[in-house]
Protein backbone atom coordinates (compact mmCIF):
# COMPACT_ATOMS: atom_id res chain seq x y z
CA UNK A 1 0.00 0.00 0.00
CA UNK A 2 2.84 2.41 0.81
CA UNK A 3 4.35 1.64 -2.58
CA UNK A 4 1.01 2.54 -4.22
CA UNK A 5 0.78 5.76 -2.23
CA UNK A 6 4.29 6.71 -3.29
CA UNK A 7 3.36 5.99 -6.90
CA UNK A 8 0.29 8.22 -6.75
CA UNK A 9 2.32 10.93 -5.04
CA UNK A 10 4.70 10.87 -8.02
CA UNK A 11 1.73 11.16 -10.39
CA UNK A 12 0.39 14.07 -8.31
CA UNK A 13 3.72 15.87 -8.63
CA UNK A 14 3.79 15.26 -12.38
CA UNK A 15 0.26 16.63 -12.70
CA UNK A 16 1.31 19.71 -10.74
CA UNK A 17 4.20 20.26 -13.16
CA UNK A 18 1.91 19.74 -16.14
CA UNK A 19 -0.65 22.17 -14.74
CA UNK A 20 1.68 25.16 -14.58
CA UNK A 21 2.28 25.68 -18.32
CA UNK A 22 -1.47 25.59 -18.90
CA UNK A 23 -2.48 27.91 -16.08
CA UNK A 24 -3.29 30.68 -18.55
CA UNK A 25 -5.44 28.50 -20.80
CA UNK A 26 -8.61 30.44 -21.47
CA UNK A 27 -11.05 27.54 -21.86
CA UNK A 28 -12.72 26.00 -18.83
CA UNK A 29 -14.11 22.53 -18.41
CA UNK A 30 -17.69 21.75 -17.55
CA UNK A 31 -17.87 18.78 -15.19
CA UNK A 32 -20.64 17.41 -13.01
CA UNK A 33 -21.77 19.57 -10.17
CA UNK A 34 -20.86 17.32 -7.24
CA UNK A 35 -18.02 19.05 -5.39
CA UNK A 36 -16.20 15.86 -4.40
CA UNK A 37 -16.39 14.53 -7.93
CA UNK A 38 -15.14 17.86 -9.26
CA UNK A 39 -12.15 17.73 -6.94
CA UNK A 40 -11.36 14.19 -8.02
CA UNK A 41 -11.80 15.10 -11.68
CA UNK A 42 -9.03 17.73 -11.54
CA UNK A 43 -6.44 15.10 -12.48
CA UNK A 44 -8.35 14.21 -15.62
CA UNK A 45 -9.05 17.85 -16.40
CA UNK A 46 -5.48 19.07 -16.18
CA UNK A 47 -4.19 16.16 -18.22
CA UNK A 48 -6.92 16.78 -20.77
CA UNK A 49 -5.76 20.39 -21.04
CA UNK A 50 -2.26 19.07 -21.62
CA UNK A 51 -3.56 16.85 -24.37
CA UNK A 52 -5.58 19.69 -25.87
CA UNK A 53 -2.36 21.58 -26.49
CA UNK A 54 -1.64 18.93 -29.09
CA UNK A 55 -4.22 20.45 -31.41
CA UNK A 56 -4.40 24.14 -30.56
CA UNK A 57 -2.70 27.49 -30.71
CA UNK A 58 0.51 29.16 -31.75
CA UNK A 59 4.18 29.55 -32.65
CA UNK A 60 6.11 28.97 -35.88
CA UNK A 61 7.52 25.97 -37.78
CA UNK A 62 7.29 24.38 -41.23
CA UNK A 63 5.45 21.34 -42.45
CA UNK A 64 7.84 18.68 -43.74
CA UNK A 65 8.00 19.05 -47.51
CA UNK A 66 6.69 16.25 -49.69
CA UNK A 67 9.49 14.36 -51.39
CA UNK A 68 8.63 14.92 -55.04
CA UNK A 69 10.89 14.20 -57.95
CA UNK A 70 8.63 15.88 -60.51
CA UNK A 71 8.54 19.47 -61.66
CA UNK A 72 6.46 22.02 -59.78
CA UNK A 73 4.62 24.21 -62.30
CA UNK A 74 4.34 27.80 -61.16
CA UNK A 75 3.71 29.64 -64.44
CA UNK A 76 0.82 32.02 -63.75
CA UNK A 77 -0.86 31.34 -67.07
CA UNK A 78 -1.31 27.66 -66.25
CA UNK A 79 -3.29 28.12 -63.05
CA UNK A 80 -5.23 31.37 -63.45
CA UNK A 81 -8.92 31.24 -62.63
CA UNK A 82 -11.61 33.78 -61.77
CA UNK A 83 -13.21 34.63 -58.42
CA UNK A 84 -15.76 37.31 -57.60
CA UNK A 85 -12.95 39.50 -56.25
CA UNK A 86 -10.57 39.01 -59.17
CA UNK A 87 -8.24 36.53 -60.83
CA UNK A 88 -5.99 34.23 -58.78
CA UNK A 89 -2.92 32.19 -59.70
CA UNK A 90 -1.69 29.16 -57.79
CA UNK A 91 0.64 26.34 -58.74
CA UNK A 92 0.34 22.80 -60.08
CA UNK A 93 1.83 20.09 -57.90
CA UNK A 94 1.86 16.67 -59.59
CA UNK A 95 -1.36 17.48 -61.43
CA UNK A 96 -3.16 19.07 -58.49
CA UNK A 97 -3.96 22.78 -58.75
CA UNK A 98 -3.15 24.43 -55.43
CA UNK A 99 -4.23 27.84 -54.16
CA UNK A 100 -3.42 29.25 -50.74
CA UNK A 101 -4.41 32.36 -48.84
CA UNK A 102 -7.38 33.40 -50.99
CA UNK A 103 -9.40 36.14 -49.22
CA UNK A 104 -13.00 34.97 -48.87
CA UNK A 105 -14.21 37.94 -46.79
CA UNK A 106 -13.05 40.87 -44.68
CA UNK A 107 -14.18 42.16 -41.30
CA UNK A 108 -13.59 44.95 -38.84
CA UNK A 109 -12.99 43.84 -35.26
CA UNK A 110 -16.19 42.42 -33.68
CA UNK A 111 -18.22 43.11 -36.83
CA UNK A 112 -19.87 40.57 -39.16
CA UNK A 113 -17.83 39.64 -42.24
CA UNK A 114 -18.33 41.48 -45.53
CA UNK A 115 -17.29 40.50 -49.08
CA UNK A 116 -13.56 40.64 -49.72
CA UNK A 117 -12.16 43.66 -51.53
CA UNK A 118 -11.65 43.33 -55.26
CA UNK A 119 -8.23 43.56 -56.89
CA UNK A 120 -6.88 44.33 -60.32
CA UNK A 121 -4.71 41.96 -62.31
CA UNK A 122 -3.79 38.50 -61.07
CA UNK A 123 -3.35 37.85 -57.35
CA UNK A 124 -0.64 35.35 -56.41
CA UNK A 125 -2.18 32.75 -54.07
CA UNK A 126 0.71 30.34 -53.55
CA UNK A 127 1.46 30.72 -49.82
CA UNK A 128 -0.74 30.35 -46.75
CA UNK A 129 -2.30 33.58 -45.57
CA UNK A 130 -2.41 34.98 -42.04
CA UNK A 131 -3.80 32.92 -39.18
CA UNK A 132 -6.01 34.35 -36.46
CA UNK A 133 -4.05 35.73 -33.46
CA UNK A 134 -4.17 33.35 -30.50
CA UNK A 135 -2.40 32.44 -27.29
CA UNK A 136 0.90 30.62 -27.06
CA UNK A 137 0.90 26.93 -28.00
CA UNK A 138 2.13 25.22 -24.86
CA UNK A 139 2.68 21.99 -26.78
CA UNK A 140 5.94 23.43 -28.09
CA UNK A 141 7.40 22.89 -24.62
CA UNK A 142 7.05 19.12 -25.02
CA UNK A 143 9.64 17.67 -27.37
CA UNK A 144 7.53 14.56 -27.98
CA UNK A 145 4.42 16.57 -28.86
CA UNK A 146 6.37 19.03 -31.01
CA UNK A 147 7.93 16.14 -32.92
CA UNK A 148 4.78 14.10 -33.47
CA UNK A 149 2.33 16.91 -34.28
CA UNK A 150 4.85 18.97 -36.31
CA UNK A 151 2.72 22.11 -36.23
CA UNK A 152 2.84 24.90 -38.78
CA UNK A 153 1.52 27.95 -36.93
CA UNK A 154 2.23 30.43 -39.70
CA UNK A 155 2.00 34.16 -38.99
CA UNK A 156 -0.82 35.92 -37.18
CA UNK A 157 -2.85 38.91 -38.30
CA UNK A 158 -6.42 39.99 -37.64
CA UNK A 159 -6.96 40.16 -41.40
CA UNK A 160 -7.13 36.36 -41.45
CA UNK A 161 -10.21 35.41 -43.47
CA UNK A 162 -8.41 33.20 -45.97
CA UNK A 163 -8.98 29.80 -47.54
CA UNK A 164 -6.91 27.20 -49.37
CA UNK A 165 -7.94 24.94 -52.25
CA UNK A 166 -6.62 21.73 -53.80
CA UNK A 167 -8.34 20.56 -56.99
CA UNK A 168 -7.60 18.18 -59.89
CA UNK A 169 -8.83 20.70 -62.45
CA UNK A 170 -9.98 24.26 -63.09
CA UNK A 171 -12.21 25.87 -65.70
CA UNK A 172 -13.10 22.44 -67.04
CA UNK A 173 -16.85 22.39 -66.48
CA UNK A 174 -16.53 19.44 -64.11
CA UNK A 175 -18.63 19.20 -60.96
CA UNK A 176 -16.50 17.47 -58.35
CA UNK A 177 -17.60 16.91 -54.75
CA UNK A 178 -16.32 19.66 -52.43
CA UNK A 179 -14.91 18.86 -48.97
CA UNK A 180 -14.60 21.85 -46.63
CA UNK A 181 -12.39 21.16 -43.60
CA UNK A 182 -12.92 23.00 -40.30
CA UNK A 183 -9.85 22.92 -38.06
CA UNK A 184 -9.61 21.94 -34.40
CA UNK A 185 -8.47 23.96 -31.41
CA UNK A 186 -11.92 24.64 -30.00
CA UNK A 187 -12.96 28.15 -30.93
CA UNK A 188 -9.81 29.56 -29.38
CA UNK A 189 -6.94 28.35 -31.53
CA UNK A 190 -5.70 26.54 -34.61
CA UNK A 191 -5.75 27.23 -38.35
CA UNK A 192 -6.40 25.60 -41.69
CA UNK A 193 -2.72 24.77 -42.06
CA UNK A 194 -1.57 23.82 -38.56
CA UNK A 195 -0.96 20.10 -39.14
CA UNK A 196 0.77 18.34 -42.05
CA UNK A 197 -2.36 16.18 -42.12
CA UNK A 198 -4.45 19.10 -43.38
CA UNK A 199 -2.70 19.23 -46.76
CA UNK A 200 -5.44 18.49 -49.29
CA UNK A 201 -3.26 17.26 -52.17
CA UNK A 202 -3.54 13.52 -51.63
CA UNK A 203 -7.27 13.57 -50.90
CA UNK A 204 -8.04 15.68 -53.98
CA UNK A 205 -5.85 13.45 -56.14
CA UNK A 206 -7.22 10.15 -54.83
CA UNK A 207 -10.90 11.06 -54.91
CA UNK A 208 -11.17 13.56 -57.75
CA UNK A 209 -12.61 15.99 -55.20
CA UNK A 210 -12.01 19.65 -54.32
CA UNK A 211 -10.59 20.17 -50.81
CA UNK A 212 -10.95 23.49 -48.98
CA UNK A 213 -9.41 24.51 -45.65
CA UNK A 214 -9.88 27.90 -44.01
CA UNK A 215 -9.04 30.35 -41.24
CA UNK A 216 -11.63 32.31 -39.30
CA UNK A 217 -11.70 34.59 -36.26
CA UNK A 218 -11.14 32.85 -32.93
CA UNK A 219 -11.17 33.55 -29.19
CA UNK A 220 -11.80 37.16 -28.14
CA UNK A 221 -11.83 38.30 -31.78
CA UNK A 222 -14.48 35.85 -32.89
CA UNK A 223 -16.67 35.25 -29.86
CA UNK A 224 -16.63 38.26 -27.49
CA UNK A 225 -20.30 39.00 -26.89
CA UNK A 226 -20.76 42.78 -26.67
CA UNK A 227 -24.41 42.68 -27.72
CA UNK A 228 -25.46 44.35 -24.47
CA UNK A 229 -23.70 47.54 -25.68
CA UNK A 230 -25.88 48.32 -28.66
CA UNK A 231 -27.18 47.07 -31.98
CA UNK A 232 -23.80 47.68 -33.60
CA UNK A 233 -22.44 44.70 -31.65
CA UNK A 234 -25.53 42.49 -31.99
CA UNK A 235 -23.61 39.66 -33.65
CA UNK A 236 -20.16 40.04 -32.06
CA UNK A 237 -20.65 36.91 -29.96
CA UNK A 238 -20.99 34.85 -33.14
CA UNK A 239 -18.59 36.70 -35.44
CA UNK A 240 -16.34 33.65 -35.87
CA UNK A 241 -19.32 31.47 -36.75
CA UNK A 242 -20.47 34.03 -39.31
CA UNK A 243 -16.96 33.90 -40.82
CA UNK A 244 -17.41 30.19 -41.53
CA UNK A 245 -20.81 30.87 -43.08
CA UNK A 246 -19.14 33.56 -45.25
CA UNK A 247 -16.58 30.98 -46.38
CA UNK A 248 -19.42 28.62 -47.35
CA UNK A 249 -21.03 31.53 -49.24
CA UNK A 250 -17.75 32.04 -51.09
CA UNK A 251 -17.65 28.35 -51.98
CA UNK A 252 -21.20 28.51 -53.32
CA UNK A 253 -20.32 31.44 -55.56
CA UNK A 254 -16.79 30.57 -56.66
CA UNK A 255 -16.06 26.86 -56.41
CA UNK A 256 -17.23 26.21 -59.96
CA UNK A 257 -14.11 28.00 -61.23
CA UNK A 258 -12.07 25.42 -59.32
CA UNK A 259 -13.85 22.41 -60.78
CA UNK A 260 -16.19 21.93 -57.81
CA UNK A 261 -19.91 21.32 -57.47
CA UNK A 262 -21.61 23.94 -55.27
CA UNK A 263 -24.55 21.55 -55.02
CA UNK A 264 -22.47 18.82 -53.36
CA UNK A 265 -20.52 20.27 -50.42
CA UNK A 266 -19.45 18.26 -47.38
CA UNK A 267 -18.29 19.98 -44.20
CA UNK A 268 -16.01 17.94 -41.97
CA UNK A 269 -13.95 18.78 -38.92
CA UNK A 270 -12.20 17.33 -35.88
CA UNK A 271 -12.35 18.29 -32.20
CA UNK A 272 -13.38 21.97 -32.19
CA UNK A 273 -13.90 21.53 -35.93
CA UNK A 274 -16.43 18.81 -35.15
CA UNK A 275 -18.11 21.28 -32.82
CA UNK A 276 -18.25 23.78 -35.67
CA UNK A 277 -19.87 21.19 -37.93
CA UNK A 278 -22.40 20.40 -35.18
CA UNK A 279 -23.22 24.09 -34.76
CA UNK A 280 -23.54 24.81 -38.49
CA UNK A 281 -26.20 22.10 -38.68
CA UNK A 282 -28.35 24.39 -36.48
CA UNK A 283 -27.31 27.75 -38.00
CA UNK A 284 -30.08 29.10 -40.27
CA UNK A 285 -27.75 31.19 -42.44
CA UNK A 286 -25.76 28.03 -43.27
CA UNK A 287 -28.77 26.07 -44.48
CA UNK A 288 -28.43 24.85 -48.06
CA UNK A 289 -24.74 25.78 -48.26
CA UNK A 290 -23.57 22.26 -47.46
CA UNK A 291 -25.17 18.89 -48.05
CA UNK A 292 -23.30 16.35 -45.91
CA UNK A 293 -21.54 16.58 -42.53
CA UNK A 294 -18.81 14.64 -40.72
CA UNK A 295 -18.12 15.15 -37.00
CA UNK A 296 -14.76 13.78 -35.83
CA UNK A 297 -14.16 13.76 -32.06
CA UNK A 298 -16.28 16.85 -31.51
CA UNK A 299 -19.99 16.09 -31.19
CA UNK A 300 -21.27 19.36 -29.77
CA UNK A 301 -24.73 19.06 -28.24
CA UNK A 302 -24.75 22.34 -26.31
CA UNK A 303 -22.85 25.60 -26.59
CA UNK A 304 -22.90 28.96 -24.80
CA UNK A 305 -26.05 30.87 -23.88
CA UNK A 306 -26.29 34.64 -24.21
CA UNK A 307 -26.79 35.19 -20.47
CA UNK A 308 -23.28 33.84 -19.90
CA UNK A 309 -21.58 35.11 -23.06
CA UNK A 310 -22.93 38.60 -22.31
CA UNK A 311 -21.66 38.29 -18.75
CA UNK A 312 -18.19 37.48 -20.10
CA UNK A 313 -18.40 40.53 -22.36
CA UNK A 314 -19.31 42.72 -19.41
CA UNK A 315 -16.48 41.22 -17.33
CA UNK A 316 -13.99 42.02 -20.11
CA UNK A 317 -15.17 45.63 -20.22
CA UNK A 318 -14.90 45.84 -16.42
CA UNK A 319 -11.42 44.32 -16.45
CA UNK A 320 -10.24 46.90 -18.98
CA UNK A 321 -11.80 49.78 -17.05
CA UNK A 322 -13.91 50.96 -19.99
CA UNK A 323 -17.32 52.57 -19.45
CA UNK A 324 -20.21 51.60 -21.77
CA UNK A 325 -20.01 54.98 -23.46
CA UNK A 326 -16.40 54.27 -24.48
CA UNK A 327 -17.04 50.75 -25.77
CA UNK A 328 -15.67 51.58 -29.23
CA UNK A 329 -12.21 51.91 -27.67
CA UNK A 330 -12.05 48.11 -27.82
CA UNK A 331 -11.51 48.37 -31.58
CA UNK A 332 -8.04 49.83 -31.02
CA UNK A 333 -7.15 47.83 -27.91
CA UNK A 334 -3.89 45.86 -28.34
CA UNK A 335 -4.79 42.23 -28.97
CA UNK A 336 -2.63 40.82 -26.16
CA UNK A 337 -4.30 43.11 -23.63
CA UNK A 338 -7.75 42.20 -24.92
CA UNK A 339 -7.04 38.46 -24.80
CA UNK A 340 -5.62 38.66 -21.27
CA UNK A 341 -8.76 40.46 -20.10
CA UNK A 342 -10.86 37.81 -21.83
CA UNK A 343 -9.07 34.96 -20.08
CA UNK A 344 -9.62 36.57 -16.69
CA UNK A 345 -13.26 37.22 -17.51
CA UNK A 346 -13.92 33.61 -18.51
CA UNK A 347 -12.32 32.30 -15.32
CA UNK A 348 -14.51 34.61 -13.25
CA UNK A 349 -17.78 33.95 -15.05
CA UNK A 350 -17.17 30.20 -15.27
CA UNK A 351 -17.27 30.05 -11.48
CA UNK A 352 -20.63 31.86 -11.52
CA UNK A 353 -22.04 29.55 -14.21
CA UNK A 354 -20.73 26.48 -12.43
CA UNK A 355 -22.51 27.46 -9.23
CA UNK A 356 -25.68 28.09 -11.24
CA UNK A 357 -25.48 24.58 -12.71
CA UNK A 358 -24.87 25.61 -16.31
CA UNK A 359 -22.77 23.18 -18.38
CA UNK A 360 -21.90 23.26 -22.07
CA UNK A 361 -19.46 21.47 -24.35
CA UNK A 362 -17.23 24.56 -24.34
CA UNK A 363 -17.44 27.39 -21.84
CA UNK A 364 -16.01 30.72 -22.94
CA UNK A 365 -15.02 31.34 -26.53
CA UNK A 366 -17.72 29.54 -28.47
CA UNK A 367 -20.87 30.35 -30.45
CA UNK A 368 -23.75 31.55 -28.31
CA UNK A 369 -27.47 30.92 -28.58
CA UNK A 370 -28.54 34.49 -29.31
CA UNK A 371 -31.96 33.94 -30.86
CA UNK A 372 -30.74 35.24 -34.20
CA UNK A 373 -27.52 33.83 -35.69
CA UNK A 374 -27.97 30.73 -33.55
CA UNK A 375 -31.59 30.43 -32.41
CA UNK A 376 -31.23 27.12 -30.54
CA UNK A 377 -28.75 24.66 -29.06
CA UNK A 378 -27.10 22.53 -31.78
CA UNK A 379 -28.37 19.12 -30.59
CA UNK A 380 -30.38 19.77 -27.45
CA UNK A 381 -33.02 18.67 -26.81
CA UNK A 382 -33.16 17.14 -30.30
CA UNK A 383 -31.49 17.20 -33.71
CA UNK A 384 -32.10 20.44 -35.64
CA UNK A 385 -34.97 20.22 -38.10
CA UNK A 386 -33.21 22.42 -40.66
CA UNK A 387 -30.59 19.72 -41.34
CA UNK A 388 -32.89 16.71 -41.21
CA UNK A 389 -31.98 15.81 -44.80
CA UNK A 390 -28.20 16.14 -44.30
CA UNK A 391 -26.43 12.74 -44.01
CA UNK A 392 -23.92 12.54 -41.17
CA UNK A 393 -20.88 10.57 -40.04
CA UNK A 394 -19.93 10.76 -36.36
CA UNK A 395 -17.00 9.15 -34.55
CA UNK A 396 -14.13 9.28 -32.08
CA UNK A 397 -10.78 7.67 -31.37
CA UNK A 398 -10.66 5.00 -28.70
CA UNK A 399 -8.17 6.88 -26.52
CA UNK A 400 -8.57 10.58 -27.39
CA UNK A 401 -6.76 12.29 -24.47
CA UNK A 402 -4.79 9.19 -23.51
CA UNK A 403 -3.31 9.99 -20.11
CA UNK A 404 -0.39 7.61 -20.45
CA UNK A 405 0.79 9.62 -23.46
CA UNK A 406 1.50 12.53 -21.14
CA UNK A 407 2.32 10.77 -17.86
CA UNK A 408 5.09 8.19 -18.43
CA UNK A 409 4.44 6.43 -15.09
CA UNK A 410 1.00 5.38 -16.34
CA UNK A 411 2.40 3.49 -19.34
CA UNK A 412 3.47 0.53 -17.22
CA UNK A 413 0.85 0.78 -14.48
CA UNK A 414 -0.35 -2.57 -13.11
CA UNK A 415 -3.98 -3.52 -12.64
CA UNK A 416 -4.12 -2.98 -8.89
CA UNK A 417 -2.65 0.51 -9.18
CA UNK A 418 -4.98 1.34 -12.07
CA UNK A 419 -7.96 0.30 -9.97
CA UNK A 420 -6.83 2.54 -7.11
CA UNK A 421 -6.59 5.36 -9.62
CA UNK A 422 -10.12 4.64 -10.91
CA UNK A 423 -11.54 4.86 -7.40
CA UNK A 424 -10.84 8.60 -7.43
CA UNK A 425 -13.65 8.92 -9.98
CA UNK A 426 -15.93 5.91 -9.55
CA UNK A 427 -15.63 5.39 -5.80
CA UNK A 428 -17.73 2.49 -4.56
CA UNK A 429 -18.87 1.76 -8.13
CA UNK A 430 -15.34 0.99 -9.34
CA UNK A 431 -15.98 -2.78 -9.35
CA UNK A 432 -19.05 -2.26 -11.54
CA UNK A 433 -17.00 -0.17 -13.94
CA UNK A 434 -14.32 -2.87 -14.05
CA UNK A 435 -16.86 -5.59 -14.78
CA UNK A 436 -18.38 -3.66 -17.67
CA UNK A 437 -14.98 -2.62 -19.02
CA UNK A 438 -13.73 -6.20 -19.06
CA UNK A 439 -16.92 -7.30 -20.80
CA UNK A 440 -16.47 -4.62 -23.46
CA UNK A 441 -12.69 -4.94 -23.91
CA UNK A 442 -11.71 -8.44 -22.70
CA UNK A 443 -8.15 -8.22 -24.07
CA UNK A 444 -7.33 -4.94 -22.34
CA UNK A 445 -4.06 -3.78 -20.78
CA UNK A 446 -4.15 -2.12 -17.33
CA UNK A 447 -3.36 1.29 -18.83
CA UNK A 448 -6.49 0.96 -21.00
CA UNK A 449 -8.55 1.43 -17.85
CA UNK A 450 -7.20 4.96 -17.68
CA UNK A 451 -6.59 5.78 -21.36
CA UNK A 452 -9.92 4.75 -22.90
CA UNK A 453 -12.00 7.77 -23.85
CA UNK A 454 -15.21 8.53 -21.98
CA UNK A 455 -15.36 12.25 -22.72
CA UNK A 456 -16.10 12.34 -26.46
CA UNK A 457 -17.67 8.92 -26.99
CA UNK A 458 -20.87 9.50 -24.93
CA UNK A 459 -21.61 12.75 -26.79
CA UNK A 460 -20.93 11.11 -30.16
CA UNK A 461 -23.38 8.31 -29.41
CA UNK A 462 -25.97 10.77 -28.12
CA UNK A 463 -25.65 12.89 -31.25
CA UNK A 464 -26.04 9.80 -33.44
CA UNK A 465 -29.12 8.71 -31.48
CA UNK A 466 -30.72 12.14 -31.86
CA UNK A 467 -29.98 12.16 -35.58
CA UNK A 468 -31.33 8.62 -36.06
CA UNK A 469 -34.52 9.38 -34.11
CA UNK A 470 -35.20 12.28 -36.45
CA UNK A 471 -35.98 9.83 -39.23
CA UNK A 472 -34.33 11.88 -41.97
CA UNK A 473 -31.03 11.35 -43.75
CA UNK A 474 -28.85 8.47 -42.53
CA UNK A 475 -26.12 8.66 -39.92
CA UNK A 476 -23.04 6.41 -39.73
CA UNK A 477 -20.79 6.01 -36.69
CA UNK A 478 -17.21 4.86 -36.23
CA UNK A 479 -14.46 4.36 -33.69
CA UNK A 480 -10.81 4.75 -34.67
CA UNK A 481 -8.79 2.18 -32.69
CA UNK A 482 -5.47 1.99 -34.59
CA UNK A 483 -2.47 2.68 -32.35
CA UNK A 484 0.57 4.53 -33.65
CA UNK A 485 4.01 2.91 -33.29
CA UNK A 486 5.69 6.34 -33.09
CA UNK A 487 7.84 7.07 -30.01
CA UNK A 488 7.59 3.48 -28.77
CA UNK A 489 3.81 3.59 -29.07
CA UNK A 490 3.16 6.31 -26.49
CA UNK A 491 0.71 8.20 -28.75
CA UNK A 492 -1.68 5.26 -28.91
CA UNK A 493 -4.92 6.29 -30.68
CA UNK A 494 -4.74 9.82 -29.36
CA UNK A 495 -6.79 12.91 -30.20
CA UNK A 496 -6.08 13.92 -33.85
CA UNK A 497 -4.67 10.50 -34.76
CA UNK A 498 -7.33 9.73 -37.37
CA UNK A 499 -6.75 12.95 -39.35
CA UNK A 500 -3.75 11.74 -41.42
CA UNK A 501 -5.80 8.70 -42.42
CA UNK A 502 -8.86 10.71 -43.44
CA UNK A 503 -6.70 12.94 -45.67
CA UNK A 504 -4.67 9.97 -46.97
CA UNK A 505 -1.61 11.67 -45.49
CA UNK A 506 -0.13 8.87 -43.41
CA UNK A 507 3.05 9.36 -45.45
CA UNK A 508 3.53 13.11 -45.09
CA UNK A 509 2.57 13.02 -41.41
CA UNK A 510 4.82 10.08 -40.61
CA UNK A 511 5.88 11.73 -37.34
CA UNK A 512 2.33 10.92 -36.18
CA UNK A 513 1.67 7.62 -37.98
CA UNK A 514 5.14 6.17 -38.58
CA UNK A 515 4.39 6.02 -42.31
CA UNK A 516 4.56 2.22 -42.35
CA UNK A 517 2.72 -0.28 -44.53
CA UNK A 518 -0.15 -0.77 -42.07
CA UNK A 519 -0.69 2.97 -41.75
CA UNK A 520 -0.68 3.52 -45.50
CA UNK A 521 -3.15 0.69 -46.08
CA UNK A 522 -5.56 1.97 -43.44
CA UNK A 523 -5.27 5.51 -44.84
CA UNK A 524 -6.29 4.19 -48.26
CA UNK A 525 -9.40 2.58 -46.76
CA UNK A 526 -10.45 5.49 -44.55
CA UNK A 527 -9.87 8.23 -47.08
CA UNK A 528 -11.92 6.28 -49.63
CA UNK A 529 -14.78 6.01 -47.14
CA UNK A 530 -14.69 9.78 -46.57
CA UNK A 531 -14.54 10.40 -50.32
CA UNK A 532 -17.47 8.07 -51.00
CA UNK A 533 -19.52 9.74 -48.30
CA UNK A 534 -18.75 13.17 -49.79
CA UNK A 535 -19.76 11.92 -53.21
CA UNK A 536 -22.94 9.99 -52.36
CA UNK A 537 -23.75 10.24 -48.63
CA UNK A 538 -22.77 6.58 -48.18
CA UNK A 539 -19.26 5.74 -46.86
CA UNK A 540 -19.26 2.10 -47.97
CA UNK A 541 -16.28 0.90 -50.02
CA UNK A 542 -15.25 -2.46 -51.42
CA UNK A 543 -12.21 -2.50 -49.11
CA UNK A 544 -14.25 -2.33 -45.89
CA UNK A 545 -16.89 -4.61 -44.37
CA UNK A 546 -20.46 -3.54 -45.09
CA UNK A 547 -21.03 -0.40 -42.99
CA UNK A 548 -24.68 -0.26 -41.88
CA UNK A 549 -26.65 2.88 -41.19
CA UNK A 550 -26.78 3.60 -37.46
CA UNK A 551 -30.04 2.94 -35.65
CA UNK A 552 -30.82 3.10 -31.95
CA UNK A 553 -31.49 -0.60 -31.50
CA UNK A 554 -28.41 -2.05 -33.23
CA UNK A 555 -25.88 0.76 -32.73
CA UNK A 556 -23.61 -0.22 -35.63
CA UNK A 557 -20.11 1.29 -35.58
CA UNK A 558 -17.21 0.76 -37.96
CA UNK A 559 -14.06 0.01 -35.97
CA UNK A 560 -11.02 1.27 -37.90
CA UNK A 561 -7.89 -0.78 -37.18
CA UNK A 562 -5.49 -3.04 -39.06
CA UNK A 563 -8.48 -5.36 -39.39
CA UNK A 564 -11.60 -3.21 -39.74
CA UNK A 565 -14.88 -4.60 -38.45
CA UNK A 566 -18.42 -3.54 -37.60
CA UNK A 567 -19.56 -3.91 -34.01
CA UNK A 568 -23.06 -3.50 -32.66
CA UNK A 569 -23.65 -1.66 -29.37
CA UNK A 570 -20.29 -3.02 -28.28
CA UNK A 571 -19.87 -0.49 -25.47
CA UNK A 572 -23.51 0.43 -24.77
CA UNK A 573 -23.63 -0.85 -21.19
CA UNK A 574 -20.28 0.72 -20.37
CA UNK A 575 -21.26 4.12 -21.79
CA UNK A 576 -24.59 4.04 -19.97
CA UNK A 577 -22.65 3.47 -16.75
CA UNK A 578 -20.25 6.31 -17.58
CA UNK A 579 -23.15 8.74 -17.96
CA UNK A 580 -23.43 8.72 -14.18
CA UNK A 581 -20.00 10.38 -14.03
CA UNK A 582 -20.04 13.07 -16.75
CA UNK A 583 -16.86 14.91 -17.61
CA UNK A 584 -18.03 17.19 -20.36
CA UNK A 585 -16.46 19.61 -22.70
CA UNK A 586 -13.32 21.61 -23.28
Amino acid sequence: MNKQKNGFEQIRKIITRIRKPFASKQTKFAVNQDNSTKMKARILIFLTIAALSGCTNGSTTKNPARNHSHELLTDAGLSVTETTSGKVAGYIDDGIFTYKGIPYAKADRFMPPAPADSWDGIRSCRAYGPTCPQGKRTGWYSDEQAFSFSWDDGFADEDCLRLNIWTPGINDGRKRPVMVWLHGGGYSAGSGQELPSYDGHNLADKGDVVVVTLNHRLNVLGFLDLSAYGEKYAHSGNAGLLDIVAALDWVQTNIGSFGGDAGNVTIFGQSGGGGKVSTLLATPSAKGKFHKAIVQSGAMLKTMESRWSRRIGAAVVEELGITPGRIDELHAMPYEKLLAAGEKAIAKVWEEADKAGFASFIFGWAPTVDGSVLPRQPFSPDAPEQSKDVPMMIGTTIHEFSLSTYVPQLRTIDKSAAIEYLKTKYGEKTEEFLRLFEKTYPDYQPKDLIDTDFTFRPSAIEQAVLKARQGGAPVYTYMFAWESPVLDGILRSTHCMEIPFVFNNADIHASMTGGGKDALELAEKMSQAWINFARTGDPNTEDLPQWPVYNCSEGAAMIFNDDCEVRYNHDKELINFIRQFPTRGF
